[in-house]
């Protein structure tokens, strides 16, 4: 990925980018405006939180995440990885993103590109590049025929199609499978 990618993300721009599962549509995680943005895109439910990719388990201390020693070692286990956990997330300085659902689901992919990216620009929210419901998009053209001139920047990397990120939440102190994607738990 590039530096014009950075740009754009850094300046609360969106785009389309290949993950480490499939085509993203991407905005900073920390940019209400943006977020707003993405759902409006997708046009998606606005009671359904995004995906949040982080570059490390630190980046879930930017979303006032504090981390049990049993789930941070869960976590170094499984990340980087397409596995995504739910975490308790109650602060209202996040209702933006939990949708008042008091919980945030991240990943930290698999990806060294992406990785550098998030670094460089800090957590990105990530839904699939495709309107709510709809089949995700394969490929770029595809996704811009969702998204047009709406999107900022387009990051082609061919055609992708895999099972999406595995999803699991912690609750009583254990994980629980909500859906099981490309990674074995």
């Amino acid at each position: 990925m590039n530096e014009n990618l950075a740009n754009v993300l850094r300046k609360g721009g969106i785009a389309v980018v290949p993950t480490d599962t499939i085509y993203g549509i991407v905005g900073s995680a920390l940019n209400p405006e943006t977020v707003e943005q993405i759902y409006n895109l997708r046009k998606r439910a606005k009671d359904k939180p995004f995906i949040i990719l982080v570059s490390s388990i630190k980046d879930l201390e930017k979303f006032s995440i504090k981390l049990k020693d049993k789930q941070k070692k869960f976590l170094e286990k499984v990340w980087p990885n397409p596995v995504s956990v739910v975490l308790p997330c109650d602060s209202r300085d996040f209702e933006y993103l939990h949708r008042g659902k008091d919980s945030l689901a991240f990943r930290m992919p698999k990806d060294e590109r992406l990785l550098k990216i998030l670094k460089e620009v800090g957590p990105l929210v990530a839904p699939s590049a495709n309107f709510e419901g709809e089949k995700v998009a394969e490929n770029i053209s595809e996704a811009k025929k969702y998204f047009g001139d709406s999107v900022a920047t387009y990051i082609d990397n061919g055609k992708i199609k895999s099972e999406p990120s595995t999803l699991v939440a912690w609750e009583d102190n254990s994980i629980k499978i909500l859906r099981q994607g490309s990674f074995k738990i």
